[in-house]
């Protein structure tokens, strides 16, 4: 009997290998820094125990980060998760044949590949103020009477950079829905359609419950990916307006490299985010993941 379990362990040993030279080390050293007072140019850790992370519980500016990250991410993926599910379904749809599809697919998937700062920069232009182009159409056509200063309001600030967010991934989320979906075999469709099966009645009766362990992986990916968020809130505002879209990984950053460089407050936070992260995941995996039905699937 061929058993093919071994192959899949020679692909994974050059992540590993570069996993143990470049990445263990830092994690390790992260975490014993979470114990310590280390700041600015020290080079002794003089651990304390726990007292950081009773202090970073007690931190406003952390607290209104984990807050941010969550309000963000909320706005961002749900919508993001329905614009995806509906075009992968368009797209695949055995009735709509719809011409085309592989052009569409590239052009959903272009935000993906622009970098953040050059996104930053396009947003920055189309809501400046005061000459800023959706100024101008909203005057043009009477919506507005005066210029808007759009980044001075915590709510539209934070709506702009969660619309980013889902712009730039909701390609990527709909290209391995589309993956999923063609993955399911045509002969089920071909019998619901025989049988009378609307697209709505195959879309929520065979789809759904067949792509369920990819729907857990975007949800456990998007979770972990949104927790991290830093590039567009940070190079499009900084944070601002009065801290409205800081995230806890600017939170990380600003502790670690700005000011009195509090080492040891940012690696708190990042063993925090991580917990955070793998708990939640855990209980994604737990709670939605059918193990025997995955392993079926898979």
């Amino acid at each position: 009997k061929r058993k093919y379990t071994r192959y899949g362990y020679l692909f994974t040993i050059p992540f590993v290998l570069a996993f143990l030279a470049f990445q263990l080390y830092s994690i390790i050293y992260t975490f014993a820094i979470s114990f310590t007072k280390l700041k600015g140019w020290e080079t002794t850790l003089n651990f304390i125990g726990f007292d950081n992370y009773f202090v970073l519980l007690r931190n406003p500016f952390f607290l209104k980060a984990f807050k941010n990250t969550w309000i963000i991410w909320g706005m961002n993926f749900i919508p993001q998760i329905v614009l995806a599910l509906l075009l992968a379904h368009w797209m695949t749809d055995l009735k709509l044949k719809i011409r085309g599809a592989g052009l569409f697919k590239v052009a959903f998937y272009m935000p993906n590949i622009i970098t953040a700062a050059s996104v930053s920069i396009l947003f920055m232009a189309l809501f400046g103020y005061p000459t800023g182009p959706i100024n101008q159409l909203l005057m043009q056509f009477g919506v507005i009477d005066e210029p808007y200063n759009f980044f001075r309001s915590v709510f539209v600030t934070r709506g702009i950079v969660a619309f980013i967010q889902m712009w730039m991934w909701y390609g990527q989320t709909f290209i391995i829905l589309s993956a999923a979906i063609l993955g399911i075999n045509p002969a089920l469709y071909e019998a619901a359609m025989v049988d009378g099966a609307s697209s709505r009645h195959m879309f929520f009766h065979i789809t759904l419950p067949l792509i369920k362990p990819v729907l857990l992986y975007i949800f456990v990916t998007s979770l972990i990916g949104g927790m991290q968020m830093f590039d567009i809130p940070f190079l499009l505002t900084n944070g601002n307006p009065d801290f409205a879209v800081e995230t806890m990984t600017m939170f990380i950053y600003k502790q670690a490299f700005l000011g009195s460089r509090n080492f040891y407050m940012a690696a708190t936070a990042s063993v925090a985010l991580f917990v955070i992260v793998s708990v939640l995941s855990l209980l994604l995996f737990n709670v939605f993941g059918d193990k025997e039905k995955g392993g079926e699937d898979a």
